[in-house]
């Protein structure tokens, strides 16, 4: 009867994912691969940047930042998404394996990357458009930043010009990371 009363405890002490509605609750397929991905069951509960990229662009070295932050605050409970797109100027005209490639050998890229993703108003795929509902702007370029919390809701978008390292972002990463 013990084993039966610590495990009932055991299931009612277990935190309930709801993703009905909730800005993750996407699937996504994981770049250059068949894998399919929810979002909200891979990574609610954490600090989510969600990061509009391409390969070809001048903001292309926040790269860099991106694979920094993620490996500095990653054991934390925070992670990187990146969505490849080609929205803005043809600046990621590359296959997904090109993609791949490119970010893991110039980068070291190791933070998860999804599918070739359309994020421009009016054509945005769907979690773009909840992204840009929730914070008021679709992403204006490439590198495009927004913070979604443990929760699930959206905590603050960042311009493509603001670099992962900034002040800011590593304000709100931090404060998201230990309310």
């Amino acid at each position: 009867m013990k084993t039966l009363v610590s495990l009932t405890f055991l299931l009612v002490s277990l935190p309930v994912i709801a993703c009905d509605g909730a800005l993750l609750d996407q699937e996504f397929r994981k770049l250059a691969s068949t894998e399919e991905v929810n979002l909200c069951e891979a990574y609610t509960g954490k600090v989510v940047l969600v990061v509009n990229t391409a390969s070809k662009c001048g903001n292309t070295p926040q790269y860099d930042g991106l694979e920094k932050l993620y490996e500095e605050y990653g054991d934390q409970g925070f992670v990187v998404l990146g969505f490849p797109s080609n929205d803005f100027l043809g600046q990621e005209p590359g296959t997904e394996d090109q993609i791949e490639e490119f970010c893991r050998l110039t980068y070291g890229v190791e933070f998860p990357m999804f599918e070739k993703t359309t994020v421009k108003e009016g054509n945005a795929h769907p979690f773009f458009n909840a992204l840009a509902d929730a914070s008021g702007t679709y992403p204006t370029w490439n590198f495009h930043k927004f913070l979604i919390g443990r929760d699930g809701e959206l905590i603050a978008q960042f311009s493509p010009r603001t670099k992962p390292y900034d002040e800011r972002v590593v304000a709100a990463v931090e404060q998201a990371l230990n309310p």
